[in-house]
Order: structure tokens, then sequence, then C-alpha cells
């Protein structure tokens, strides 16, 4: 008996969930389908470019609800394969235009609209058929209660069943109880299917994955390149730098050592200097220390270590900082090293004598901005250390936009996908 009960509850919820889903599917999933295919076309009159976007944001988020109850019900993970767009895309029409484009050549806004037609078609008929399969024998029971009575002269269609008489009303009831047990046992999977149909429509398809790979692929290389390239920067810090002046000092010292009879005053000044070399060793080592990974960062986060940062720099800074948690430390440390070669290259390039930093988390998106006043003209690429940034980031799957014009201001935007613990 609990068993049934189990059941019962199982495929009554399985009904309850499916017609909310078939209703956003046949009810919205089609007004978004019609909305997208008449902007698009639209696209060339000229008045796509103000609504597409529009239409294409209304998109993404019905279908992240529609993941949302994919992985909130029944375990059901679709990802999310939307491409970021910059941070600095410009205002007005040209904005519009700029926005267009890119989220028209997002592989996932294709999938987007093929999975709009799939779910108002063959997504509404499995989202439905658990809450039918439950409510058919219904229909059996009142033509089996006597509205067989209206169907004597021409039979009425239950299923296969011609209801025309008091025997084939209670054969149709019979077929109504038959197909409510069937309901009792195939709705939950039904509703499954459903959700296992549109991640078949929504996932990255295998020429999508292999561009993803080739990408992590050279991150990595990047990474390992960038790894070597700062063991050697330490390596050379520590033998030019504090290995150098520690080797002074203990020649110092043999000297104090002979000289400390014969000719203390000498001796003494020469305790002085290793004294002062000593602190000089010091302060490098901890620079470099800080090189590596400041201390701020590991014990206070990223929103107080570019504070510290901003407070070291030669010009007038201002910090925003907008974080409900920490990211992961590799993010954390990515994101500090960036912001502090973008504010570098403000400081030797820019000319300013004012720069902004925000720092905020949204819709999964670590983001950062840099702003200075300075002159502007700044490119990524080359040899430039924007390219460095790129490097960095991409890394971490992360995005690098500049808006710099000659004249200034530059803007320097960074973004990693990222969750806050």
């Amino acid at each position: 008996m609990g068993r049934t009960i189990s059941r019962f509850r199982e495929a009554t919820t399985a009904a309850g969930r499916g017609l909310v889903v078939a209703v956003a599917g046949l009810g919205g999933s089609l007004v978004l389908f019609v909305a997208t295919v008449l902007s698009v076309a639209f696209v060339l009159l000229g008045v796509g470019f103000l609504t597409t976007p529009y239409v294409l944001e209304r998109v993404r988020r019905h279908a992240n609800r529609r993941r949302l109850l994919a992985r909130t019900w029944y375990d059901v993970g679709i990802p999310v394969p939307y491409r970021p767009l910059p941070a600095d895309l410009r205002t007005g029409f040209t904005g519009q235009v700029e926005r267009t484009v890119l989220m028209l050549r997002d592989p996932a806004t294709r999938r987007d609209v093929q999975w709009l037609f799939t779910d108002m078609s063959a997504g509404f008929v499995l989202a439905i058929l658990p809450a039918a399969l439950m409510v058919w024998w219904v229909e059996g029971a009142v033509l089996a209660a006597g509205l067989w009575h209206v169907f004597r002269d021409e039979p009425y269609w239950y299923g296969f069943v011609p209801v025309d008489s008091r025997a084939t009303a209670f054969a149709a009831l019979a077929l109504g109880v038959a197909v409510f047990h069937l309901g009792l046992w195939v709705g939950k999977p039904l509703l499954r299917l459903h959700f296992t149909l549109a991640r078949a429509v929504l996932s990255p398809t295998p020429a999508d994955l292999a561009k993803r790979i080739d990408r992590l692929t050279e991150t990595r290389h990047e990474a390992v390149d960038s790894a070597a390239s700062e063991l050697r920067r330490i390596e050379r810090d520590l033998h030019d730098g504090a290995q150098a002046r520690l080797v002074a000092m203990g020649m110092s010292l043999g000297t104090i050592e002979a000289l400390i009879e014969k000719d203390p005053e000498q001796a003494k000044r020469m305790l002085v200097a290793a004294r002062t070399s000593s602190a000089e060793a010091l302060t490098e080592l901890r620079d470099l220390v800080r090189g590596i990974h400041p201390p701020v960062l590991a014990e206070r986060g990223l929103g107080d270590a570019l504070k510290a940062l901003a407070l070291r720099l030669p010009l007038e800074s201002e910090v925003a900082v907008d974080l409900a948690g920490r990211p992961d430390a590799p993010v954390e440390s990515a994101a500090y090293f960036a912001v502090s070669e973008a504010l570098t290259n403000a400081v030797k390039h820019s000319g300013a004598d004012r720069v902004w930093i925000d720092l905020h988390h949204a819709d999964g998106m670590l983001r950062v901005a840099v702003t200075d006043n300075g002159r502007g003209g700044a490119v990524t690429g080359g040899g430039s250390g924007l390219s460095g940034i790129e490097r960095r980031l991409g890394t971490f799957d992360g995005v690098l936009a500049v808006s710099s014009p000659v004249g200034g201001p530059t803007l320097v935007s960074l973004e990693i996908p990222c969750a806050l613990s």
C-alpha cells in the first residue's frame, strides 16, 4: 500500500509539473519563437537591430528557467553556453547593432531557436501526457454514468472503443482505468524525457565542444608558459637582488670579524652598512613574496587587496567593491594580478591623474572595470601588457575588453566565470 501511495504521489506531482511546463511551452515558447523569427527578419529593414537583442534576451531567460526546472526537479543538467558580451559595448543604435551581431553569431542562439520549436511541439506533447493519462479516465466514468445514451444513434470513439451502449460505456471506463494505471508508471519518466529532449537540443554540438577543447588546450599551454616565465622571474630576482645582498653581507661580516680588534671604528661603520644591507634584502624579499601572492589577498580577499594596491599608486584612485563572498583562490590571484598589470600600464603610459576600479559579481561572472582619464590609445596584442592580461585570464576562460579611444578615457574590463563562497 505504501508503495502504491508513493507511486501515486510521484505521478500526480509529475502531472502537475507537466501542466506548468506544457503551458509555458505552448504559450511562452510559441510567442518567443514567432517574435524571434519576425525580429530577425526585420533586421534587413533596420528595425530588427532595436528589437532582436531584447527578444533574444527573453529567449535566454526562458531557456534558463527550463534549465533550472530540469536541474531542480530531475537533476538533468543542461549547460549554459552563452558567450559573454563585451562590457564596453557602445550605447545608442551602434551599440544595438553590435549587440545584435554578437548574439546572432553565438551558436547558442541557433540552438535556442531550435529548442523553442521543439518545446512547443514534441516537448509540449511529452509535458502534457502525464496529466492527460491521469485524468482521461474521468471521461470514461462520465460515459459509463449515463452519457452514453446521447450516442445511441452514432457511436462516440473513446480511444479505440466505440461507445453506443451501456456495455461499451463500461468498456470505455475499463480502458480509462487501465490508462490511469499506466500513467502511474510512466508519468514521471515522460516528464524526465521532456527535459532530456531539451538537453539534447540546447547542449553544445560536438563541433562546438571541439572548439572549446582547442581553446582549453591553447590556454593550458599559455598557462604553462606563463608559470615557467614567472618561475624564471622569481629566480632572477632572487639571484640579482636578495641573494647578492646576502652574499655581500656575509663577506662584510667576515671582514668585520677580522677588524673588530684592530680597527673598531671601521668595524662599526661596516656593521651599520651590513644592517642597512640586511634591511634592504628583507624589503626585496617581502616585495618578491608580495609579487608571488600578496598576504592581504590571502587574508582579506580580493576587494581589500585591490584597495591596498590602489593606495600605493601615484595617482588619485577610487575603488568600489560589491561582493557577497569570495571567489576561489586561483581566480582571486588571476584577477588581482590582471588589475595590477592594468594599473601599471595606466601609470606608465596613459598620462592619467585619476583611476577608478569597480569590482562586482553578477550572473556567475566576476567583473572588474579599470578606468583612467589618460590620453587613451591603448591596444591589445603584440607584446603589450594587455596581451599578458589576456593570457592570464584565458586560463580561466576569462574575457578582456578594452575601450581606449584617442584622447581617452581608457576602460579595461575583465570578466572571469566563477562562483562565490
